[in-house]
């Protein structure tokens, strides 16, 4: 009497699904504190639906990045911060660089701890057996969205995972926004936004800088800090510095 073996090779394939490795783009948000009513307010304000970019995400994941959280705070109800995450078109996903004794409430409530090395510029993705990748989103050089007429007070324009060339003038009151780099070939009077989805690498260029508000991943100045007599007004170049560990914008003239 024969006896079929027994095991994997003897079982049909299934034809209703497969498993497959797969890399999920994340956005990361980096908090500084635990006063979650005055964080979710923030987010409200910048980009709920009555605030300043109401429809810069489209429901986009997000891990929590808790490594700027002074430590042996309490966690308290985090129901506020993941409310306002959802009204702000933010999908909540996972967690991670939790302070102690935080784990076991933010599993509670629904999110998946991610490891505190996920997401770091320029480090390889991690191994397959991780449940949650965060791929850094850089963008690619031949994505451009060029825009050649003057963009009015109340007008934004968003380069999704490209850079934005703009060759007329940004008025105040308007904004400009890209994944990659700007560049305005006429006066940048009003917000111009570069790296929107982290990418450090992006800058902002113009032949004439006198912005309301430059930002770069996040990183932003204001008018309120006036600009060096060497940019103000002239064409100029921003980008984002890390030296001695902390994040800030350098302006710097374009050279002939």
């Amino acid at each position: 009497m024969s006896v079929k073996p027994k095991g994997p090779s003897s079982r049909p394939s299934p034809v209703n699904f497969e498993i497959k490795s797969a890399q999920l783009p994340l956005v990361a948000l980096l908090l500084k504190s635990s006063r979650w009513e005055e964080v979710a307010a923030d987010l409200t304000k910048q980009f709920g639906a009555e605030g300043e970019s109401p429809d810069f995400f489209e429901e986009d994941p997000v891990v929590l990045d808790f490594s700027g959280v002074e430590r042996g705070a309490e966690l308290g109800d985090v129901t506020a911060l993941l409310q306002a995450l959802r009204q702000c078109h933010l999908l909540p996903l996972a967690f991670r660089a939790e302070p102690d004794g935080w784990t076991a409430q933010l599993l509670e409530a629904g999110l998946v701890q991610a490891p505190v090395e996920m997401g770091k510029a320029h480090r390889p993705p991690p191994a397959p057996e991780q449940r949650v990748q965060e791929v850094v989103r850089e963008v690619p050089a031949p994505q451009t969205m060029v825009i050649d007429k003057p963009i009015r007070s109340g007008q934004k324009i968003y380069a999704r995972g490209a850079d934005l060339v703009v060759l007329a003038m940004v008025n105040q009151g308007a904004e400009v926004v890209a994944d990659g780099n700007i560049h305005v070939y006429a006066p940048l009077r009003g917000k111009a936004m570069a790296g929107a989805r982290g990418n450090t690498s992006a800058r902002i260029f113009s032949l004439c800088l006198e912005p309301e508000l430059i930002s770069i991943a996040g990183v932003y100045r204001t008018s309120e800090s006036p600009l060096p007599g060497d940019v103000a007004g002239k064409p100029a170049q921003v980008r984002l510095s890390s030296e001695g560990g902390q994040d800030k914008l350098l302006i710097e003239p374009l050279k002939n």
